[in-house]
């Protein structure tokens, strides 16, 4: 009966607050380290994904000839006319997909990390890695401008009309 006595919660030592505390706080720092990994892992994915159909009518020609820059926020892109014809430029910032913002003379801006862009695109400040993509124009059998969102071409390519 003796040893009946040693094994009951009566004899058994109490638990300490400090057991208590020491493993709430080894469980809160370890879901802090997975939410935190979690969240680190979704960094490098870009929060801007590409569109299942890239190639998009944007209107009949003649209302893009008849000024220097139309934004098009819908499709996050600028169209600008120059004497050698029309190019588009993305708002799609190239370090994180951020929506950019047309300062006119003084180019673009990244609000989300900083990155500042010249009126061609070109990087100025990071930390954008490349520079603003310019996008390939067409015009479609029925006269209207077609953009295709995912066929990058160089920044000397005009749509010439």
């Amino acid at each position: 009966m003796s040893n009946d006595l040693q094994q009951s919660e009566r004899f058994q030592a109490p638990k300490e607050r400090r057991d208590f505390l020491g493993l709430a706080a080894l469980w809160s720092a370890a879901v802090a380290l997975g939410v935190a990994t979690l969240g680190a892992m979704r960094l490098p994915m870009p929060s801007v994904f590409p569109e299942s159909n890239s190639r998009v009518k944007l209107g009949p020609l003649p209302s893009f000839l008849a000024s220097s820059m139309t934004p098009i926020p819908e499709h996050r892109l600028w169209i600008y006319a120059d004497k050698a014809g029309l190019y588009a430029i993305s708002a799609i910032c190239t370090h994180l997909g951020c929506i950019v913002t047309n300062g006119g003379e003084k180019g673009f801006h990244c609000p989300c990390h900083g990155s500042r862009f010249d009126v061609q695109g070109q990087v100025t400040q990071g930390p954008a890695p490349k520079p603003l993509m310019y996008l390939q124009l067409r015009v479609s059998p029925d006269g209207q401008l077609v953009v295709d969102k995912q066929a990058e071409v160089g920044a000397d390519v005009r749509l010439k009309v």
